[in-house]
């Protein structure tokens, strides 16, 4: 826990300086114990300009300092969090030892413990909790570690000596240190890289979770085969380790040599994981790889370059994503990430750069502005260069910078320089926040054919009058009947205003951002009968798909504004291609989706009209409604075409199945009150298939399912954290605050675990809005009671989760008033520097 007064004090990308002394080595030698492990660390220093040594430390009780064997008094050079050394020469060595409780550690960050192994967490600052350091990326150490513990596993980074005793000989900042001690069991492989390397690969686990890493294993296997065929990346050590830990805070992390990882995104068997959970596990581990060259190889030289690392490794693992399962659908589903995420933050008071000017507590930036939006850069970029130009540009980068802490400017150099291409204008994209809008007007007469594209980067928190930006829009263009009369070709609007011309025979259909070529708004004069045509028709996939969300936004808005009823044109579409069975089940399925609840309030915000939670609801429920009519004589069909017998298998093609059938699914149990769901739920022999009916059956009022699927499943925490997430987001919208703060008094409720707290908590915010937003602000408060408490343990969950409230502004004044009223007490309650600034930021 930091200061109760937590102090506000921001860090200017503008003040960059490198350090006076650095670290080019480290000895660290662990004793431990769960409430008082020492720590001695060794730091062979070397001067690189004027000034003192001063080290980061939290929480540290310091037992000795030494400089070249010679005692200092440290209470003397120790002022709050920093210990400064003044007059150090110009080589010496620091040694120190202290003593740190990692049982008392709820922050999990720095060393802590989950159900008795001792973990580390040392991204973004996490080291100071360990010992004295320089805690910073660019600072660059090779590491010798030694644990000492009565326990059957002790792991490190690097390759390891002696039990306990790790090597790593890449030089690396203190954010990728790790330390890892416990009772494992580890299931094992090994890849041979294309430099002849043979690597040992081990996912340690818990005694007993060691049959459920099979999956995790292979991707781990196949995304180093893809990095050394896309990138020409090989690994670089003789071992890599994987740890599953049940309390951790994000995803994953990268640390070098030893990827620590929240268990949700290793442990999968048919039985307990879903389709899903087995696309996240092949996700998340291929990115932790990536980051063994893109994050770890090459660094960020300071935090505001954060996208550096984590953008393009997005984007490196939605392109191995994309080639290994349908390239269209994970396009789709990257799109309605950065949608539902970052067009949000970037419309509300957390706006920000993809690199920020400035910061007060930097875990506040590990956002989807960071991740998504940066990862829509690279592949911007790559468009403007082309493939070949990214990938000149990419192995400059690769042989230039490895082993140094580098910078957005320097990685845009290489591609100017490897493409002779000018990029200052489009480095703009890193430097102004806000989403694009792109206004794109049509005229034809007499084969003449017109589009006028215009941008407008709008005002965000901090920065007006914004310049134009280079937009990459792919497009093409169809005739009435659907035919391609024009191929995809590419245009960069990097000025305010331009008028494209084409000769054309006919008035064309528009299929403008195929791909979704850029991270933009589109404001384009289509018509109904336009968008039919591309839903029928049109090649690109993105597009298409497209053409039926804003079909089906059009009229869900009206739904809300004028209570009408669904057009029989757009569900006439959508039962065509709902039907259509030689398209993709999973693009099938993704067209049968709408437009969600919070996409609809933002865009009645947008157009000017106050959005009432209440009522978006009703009109998706009514329009939900409409669609299963639409199909009533054919969903039994559907869903018997779509069935997959044998064996589960978590391969793409039999995944986009199961989510067609579940989407099916969910229709019928509108017309039957869940006869079709609980012979689906009886038959089901994998979690898939089981979650899916037993959604269907929560949302049709079976509580007895409930208890019945509680009964089986009590004894694995990731199946009930699914049972848990469940029981919120599919309650009813006047019941839901009601079934969260029951559950939250389960037995089973554990607030200090994140996976549980996000179960919970987020399935209220986020899986059940207009629960979250009833008009009484129950809501609210109970989500801001439960932050303010999360805070005093675990700051960064609860600033996290503390976005929920970031939308205030769009809802009517009472709603306003309560969510003010709400994030009020907890900016006057927070003890943490990360809740503090996410809150004062919203209220600015």
């Amino acid at each position: 826990m930091r200061d109760a007064t937590p102090a506000q004090t921001k860090t200017h990308l503008k003040d960059y300086a490198t350090v006076p002394v650095t670290v080019t080595h480290v000895d660290l030698a662990f004793r431990l114990d769960p409430q008082a492990t020492r720590v001695r660390a060794t730091l062979t220093c070397r001067r690189q300009g004027p000034g003192p040594m001063v080290l980061d430390g939290e929480g540290l009780r310091t037992l000795s300092v030494e400089l070249d064997g010679m005692r200092l008094p440290h209470d003397d050079l120790i002022d709050g969090d920093r210990m400064t050394i003044a007059d150090a020469p110009d080589g010496f060595v620091l040694r120190t030892e202290v003593e740190i409780a990692p049982d008392r550690n709820t922050a999990l960050s720095g060393l802590y413990m989950s159900n008795g192994m001792y973990c580390t967490q040392c991204e973004a600052e996490g080291f100071r909790r360990i010992t004295w350091m320089l805690d910073r990326p660019d600072v660059m150490a090779t590491y010798d570690v030694a644990i000492d513990a009565d326990l059957p596993v002790l792991l490190s980074n690097g390759d390891e000596g002696a039990r306990g005793r790790w090597h790593d000989p890449c030089p690396k900042p203190t954010y990728l240190f790790a330390l890892v001690a416990g009772n494992l069991v580890a299931a094992s492989d090994r890849f041979t890289t294309m430099e002849g390397r043979d690597v040992a690969l081990n996912l340690w686990v818990r005694p007993g979770d060691d049959g459920r890493t099979a999956y995790a294993l292979d991707a781990l296997k196949r995304s180093m085969a893809w990095d050394e065929r896309v990138y020409g990346r090989a690994y670089d050590l003789s071992v890599f380790n994987v740890v599953a830990v049940d309390d951790f805070n994000m995803g994953a992390m990268e640390n070098k040599g030893l990827n620590v990882f929240n268990s949700r995104y290793v442990l999968a068997s048919p039985d307990t994981a879903t389709d899903a959970d087995y696309a996240n596990i092949e996700r998340i581990v291929a990115h932790e790889y990536f980051h063994n060259w893109t994050g770890n190889r090459i660094t960020c030289r300071d935090w505001f370059q954060l996208c550096l690392k984590e953008g393009l490794t997005v984007f490196r693992d939605q392109s191995f994503m994309a080639d290994m399962r349908s390239e269209a659908v994970q396009r789709i589903g990257d799109v309605l990430a950065l949608r539902a995420r970052q067009f949000r933050e970037d419309a509300g008071p957390l706006a920000h750069p993809v690199r920020p000017e400035s910061f007060i507590e930097i875990n506040n930036f590990y956002t989807a502005t960071i991740y998504e939006k940066g990862a829509e850069l690279i592949r911007m970029l790559r468009s403007i260069v082309g493939p070949d130009g990214y990938d000149l540009g990419v192995q400059l980068y690769f042989e230039r910078h490895d082993g140094t802490a580098a910078t957005i400017e320097d990685w845009l150099h290489c591609f100017e320089e490897a493409c002779a291409t000018d990029l200052s204008q489009f480095k703009l994209w890193y430097s102004q926040a806000g989403t694009p809008t792109v206004t794109i007007r049509q005229d034809w007469a007499d084969g003449d054919y017109t589009l006028t594209l215009r941008q407008h980067v709008p005002d965000t928190p901090g920065q007006t009058g914004k310049s134009p930006m280079p937009i990459p829009l792919a497009f093409g263009l169809l005739g009435a009947d659907g035919t391609e009369i024009a191929a995809t070709r590419l245009h960069v609007l990097d000025v305010p205003e331009a008028v494209l011309r084409f000769q054309t025979p006919e008035r064309p259909v528009l299929s403008m951002l195929r791909g979704f070529s850029a991270p933009v708004h589109l404001d384009i004069d289509l018509t109904e009968g336009d968008r039919l045509t591309l839903l029928a028709h049109d090649t690109d996939p993105f597009v298409r798909w497209e053409a039926g969300r804003m079909l089906a936004k059009d009229r869900l808005m009206r739904m809300v504004r004028d209570r009408t009823a669904p057009g029989a044109a757009w569900l006439d579409a959508v039962h065509a291609l709902a039907t259509d069975e030689t398209t993709d089940p999973a693009f099938r399925s993704l067209a049968l989706g709408l437009p969600s609840e919070d996409d609809l309030a933002g865009s009645l915000h947008d157009a000017g009209v106050v959005p009432d939670p209440a009522i978006i609801y009703a009109a998706r429920e009514d329009a939900h409604a409409a669609l299963a009519r639409r199909l009533a004589d054919d969903l039994p069909r559907l869903r018997a075409g779509v069935a997959t017998p044998g064996p589960y298998v978590p391969e793409a093609a039999d995944a986009g199945k199961r989510a067609l059938a579940a989407t099916l699914l969910r229709l019928q149990t509108r017309l039957d009150d869940g006869n079709a769901a609980r012979g689906a739920y009886a038959a089901a022999d994998n979690m898939t298939d089981r979650m899916a009916a037993f959604a269907c059956l929560l949302e049709a009022g079976d509580d007895d399912v409930a208890a019945a699927f509680e009964e089986d499943w009590k004894h694995d925490r990731l199946v009930m954290d699914k049972w848990f997430a469940a029981r919120v987001s599919h309650a009813p919208p006047a019941r839901a605050v009601d079934v969260a703060d029951l559950l939250t008094r389960h037995p089973d409720f554990d607030p200090s675990n994140p996976n549980r707290f996000r179960a919970v908590i987020g399935g209220l915010v986020g899986g059940n809005p207009a629960g979250f937003h009833d008009a009484s602000g129950r809501g609210y408060d109970f989500v801001a009671d439960w932050l303010i408490q999360m805070d005093r343990s675990n700051p960064q969950t609860a600033a996290r989760m503390s976005a929920a409230f970031e939308t205030w502004r769009r809802y009517d004044a009472d709603r306003q008033a309560l969510m003010r009223a709400a994030l009020g007490r907890m900016r006057d309650r927070a003890t943490s520097r990360d809740t503090a600034e996410m809150v004062g930021r919203m209220l600015e």
